[in-house]
């Protein structure tokens, strides 16, 4: 090979590699489109914290959840993360996928699709076998990536990887082993992560717009407020009009109302192991419901209205909120 070839192979080979830079730092969250119902409403249930093969309620939450979804006539059902204890699962053929999934939600109108996102104890076993398309062949409802949108046109959902955000996870003595491939460097990843979070929210023209994480932003649960995103995340959110912050994580069901815009902080983390008892009291600043048992929310979404119910263990609704675009109440 002549030095000239050499060079223009040289050439070639870094416009390619600057080229395939330039993409991965602008790749767009996949999209995924979802189709309201005929009258234009969408509903959907929220669950957290759950898997683990029945136990600590989390088959009389199911049961409930059935019942509600049936009600509704919900259109999917969103997991907020932790989806198997206590430290995931350990390959894409673990059996704690069938028993904590397969097996428990069993209702018919929970057949539909399941949008997930990671929580930090999935990240705790093999992160990756959770992404795998072979969970899929066994179980074809359940749909889980690190950050993705689901699209109805009437809302857009933006969920969103937020345990590479904890510091802790990366800086504290190993007393848990997490799986950070695919993440690459935490700056870079949260990085890219937020530009093409914040380049989807400035394009959305849906009526509602939704980010679900596993960590609170806002919370008087046992972990409290993640600094983290409250630093990073929270004033995109406020910048770009979103609606709602749906989240996991703490064990407890929740409603708060960000203090300095009309977002609204909803917990739904109490789909199997609560903590009763277990309150944080730093900050209760705009807090107007919380519960230390077992539950999950409903979410219903028209043109106009939103409507959201929190629901025990035994089907009884212990808070709704109401907001439509002049107004939000609660009660």
């Amino acid at each position: 090979m002549t030095d000239i070839s050499k060079s223009l192979l040289f050439t070639f080979t870094i416009i390619i590699s600057f080229g395939l830079c330039i993409l991965y730092a602008s790749a767009e969250l996949r999209r995924f489109a979802h189709s309201s119902k005929h009258d234009g409403a969408l509903s959907f249930l929220v669950l957290g914290d759950w898997g683990r093969r029945g136990a600590y309620n989390q088959s009389l939450v199911a049961f409930q959840m059935g019942k509600v979804g049936e009600k509704l006539d919900i259109d999917f059902v969103v997991s907020t993360g932790d989806n198997f204890y206590d430290n995931g699962l350990t390959s894409d053929h673990d059996n704690a996928f069938q028993e904590s999934f397969t097996k428990i939600y069993t209702a018919k109108s929970l057949q539909n699709q399941w949008y997930s996102v990671l929580g930090n104890h999935d990240y705790r076993g093999d992160a990756e076998a959770q992404l795998s398309p072979v969970l899929r062949e066994i179980d074809s409802r359940r749909l889980c990536l690190r950050s993705f949108i689901v699209d109805s046109e009437l809302v857009e959902i933006f969920f969103v990887d937020t345990t590479p955000f904890v510091d802790e996870y990366f800086t504290e003595p190993p007393e848990h082993k997490y799986d950070w491939r695919g993440i690459g460097p935490q700056k870079s990843y949260i990085s890219n992560l937020l530009k093409d979070l914040e380049l989807a929210l400035r394009g959305s023209t849906a009526k509602w717009r939704i980010v679900v994480g596993h960590h609170a932003i806002r919370s008087v649960g046992h972990h409290g407020d993640t600094q983290e995103l409250i630093n990073r995340l929270l004033p995109i959110l406020q910048a770009n009009n979103v609606h709602f912050y749906m989240n996991g994580h703490d064990h407890c069901l929740e409603h708060i109302s960000d203090t300095e815009s009309p977002i609204q902080f909803l917990t739904s983390g109490a789909g199997s192991k609560a903590w009763r008892g277990d309150i944080e009291g730093m900050n209760r600043r705009g807090v107007n419901f919380f519960y230390d048992g077992q539950g999950f929310m409903s979410v219903k979404l028209t043109q106009t209205d939103a409507t959201i119910e929190f629901y025990d263990v035994f089907g009884n609704v212990l808070h709704r909120l109401t907001s439509s675009k002049q107004l939000h109440s609660s009660m």
